[in-house]
């Protein structure tokens, strides 16, 4: 049988700690290959250019050409490789941004091995990846342009709308339906493991599910639809 392909990365950070962390993390999956690691993002052209990559780890906050810029310059010179931003922001405006330079994922440096590791298969799979506590302000923001508070016609851009609130018991257990909510309100596996009192190795197996009986690639993608068809309460 065949070796599965690995998933290519280039990491680049300005702090050697962090950066040390990270790559140890990558490097006891075997399914990922860290290829080279840089310290701004005129190195990650370079690098790029180089190494051919799937996915390029790339901190938003670099001397010389930030990781937005970067991000810009990689993904109009090498559409095929994935961008998945690292940063201290949880704020909507800075996700936003990024994501529409080009990113395909968003993830908090507070995050946990797990979360790291999640977040790289996703990239690297093509599906996209945003940080679970920036996905739950991104769509408390558009639920809140969906209310009026805003222009109307941002949310309906945005494809929001008011809906009354039912759980999706005709597709999900009622279980199933307390991860979905949990992970809408921006808990990771972790969190949501403590708040039910199962283990973190259950939770993944009812995200699994969750996905698969929803048709989605992902968390956010998940969410995104439970909250357009009524299914969670954004609280």
């Amino acid at each position: 049988m065949a070796e599965q392909e690995k998933i290519k990365l280039v990491l680049i950070d300005d702090h050697k700690l962090f950066r040390e962390g990270v790559k140890r993390i990558l490097d006891m999956e075997k399914e990922f290959e860290v290829v080279a690691e840089g310290e701004d993002g005129d190195e990650a052209t370079q690098l790029v250019s180089q190494y051919q990559p799937n996915v390029v780890l790339l901190d938003i906050n670099m001397p010389g050409v930030n990781g937005v810029e970067a991000t810009r310059n990689l993904v109009t010179q090498f559409p095929e490789v994935k961008v998945l931003i690292l940063s201290i922001h949880d704020d909507e405006s800075y996700v936003t941004h990024v994501l529409k330079t080009g990113a395909a994922g968003y993830l908090l440096k507070e995050m946990d091995a797990d979360a790291l590791i999640e977040a790289v298969k996703v990239v690297g799979s093509g599906g996209a990846y945003i940080h679970p506590k920036v996905t739950h302000n991104l769509i408390k923001e558009y639920r809140r342009l969906s209310t009026g508070d805003e222009d109307p016609s941002q949310a309906l851009e945005l494809g929001y709308k008011e809906v009354e609130y039912r759980k999706p018991l005709h597709i999900l257990t009622r279980r199933e339906c307390d991860v979905l909510q949990l992970m809408t309100d921006g808990y990771s596996n972790r969190m949501v493991g403590e708040d039910l009192y199962i283990s973190e190795k259950t939770v993944k197996n009812h995200v699994s599910n969750i996905l698969q009986k929803m048709n989605v690639n992902d968390r956010t993608q998940a969410v995104v639809e439970s909250i357009k068809k009524g299914w969670v309460k954004v609280r």
